[in-house]
């Protein structure tokens, strides 16, 4: 447990430590509440779907957790070249709990990135439907965090090439956010839109996180919990594997 706590305190220090990390990961979500927000929310209400900002803002949360979970991933590529993550790896220590330990943090990180774009929403319209369910919110928080560092780290792990991990992160990670039903509702897509978000695990995050904020869900909050929950072991079992193949 002693290690997991390092590795887990490791990755919030580093957090800290860059206001400019902290900040500018807040650019992006800024630009998605402003642009599509306000731009496509007069036509979301004129067809009678309601407050466009409610059904947008837990979208907008996951996908600024998603990134901010997966690129700590580009966290080993940059340990590797440098020599610290050699100097972990040596150490009388279970690689799982070092994999452990680093997700964790990584995944505290994003749900503190993901918990300040919540008070920003606030401040943009977003109204939850019962404040009560508001820890359901961060359970879901926290699950998409820990799935999305989990890849991170897996990828991570079999990837050297710093310049080449975004690249590939951005392959996967975009037509995942896009196809997640972040930005439109899913109940009125083509059938096969809809089949694709059920083999998509942060569909099922932004599903379960605006039923907890905003009272509307597609799958239900329950099958949202559990699909997830089995997304997310499934991809910490493949990142642990994989970190401790890492040759050093």
């Amino acid at each position: 447990m002693g290690v997991i706590y390092i590795m887990w305190l490791r990755q919030l220090k580093r957090y800290t430590r860059s206001k400019a990390r902290i900040f500018g990961s807040l650019g992006q979500p800024l630009l998605y509440l402003v642009a599509l927000g306000f731009g496509f929310g007069p036509i979301y209400q004129h067809a009678g779907k309601g407050n466009y900002m409610n059904f947008l803002s837990p979208g907008v949360i996951a996908m600024t957790i998603l990134f901010t979970a997966i690129f700590s991933g580009i966290e080993i590529i940059w340990d590797r070249k440098f020599g610290f993550l050699k100097e972990t790896l040596v150490a009388p220590v279970s690689r799982f709990q070092l994999m452990i330990g680093r997700t964790l943090g990584g995944a505290t990180v994003a749900t503190l990135q993901g918990l300040l774009v919540f008070l920003i929403v606030l401040a943009f319209g977003l109204r939850p439907a019962h404040w009560s369910s508001l820890p359901y919110a961060l359970l879901f928080m926290f699950l998409i965090a820990i799935f999305f560092t989990a890849m991170g780290t897996a990828i991570a792990s079999v990837v050297e090439d710093m310049q080449g991990f975004p690249i590939i992160m951005n392959f996967i990670v975009m037509p995942i956010f896009f196809l997640s039903g972040a930005l439109f509702p899913l109940d009125s897509v083509p059938r096969g839109l809809q089949i694709t978000a059920i083999f998509n695990p942060l569909a099922y995050g932004v599903d379960g996180l605006r039923g907890a904020i905003s009272g509307m869900s597609h799958f239900g909050m329950a099958v949202d919990f559990v699909a997830l929950s089995l997304f997310t072991l499934l991809f910490l079992g493949i990142g642990t594997y994989l970190f401790s193949k890492i040759e050093i």
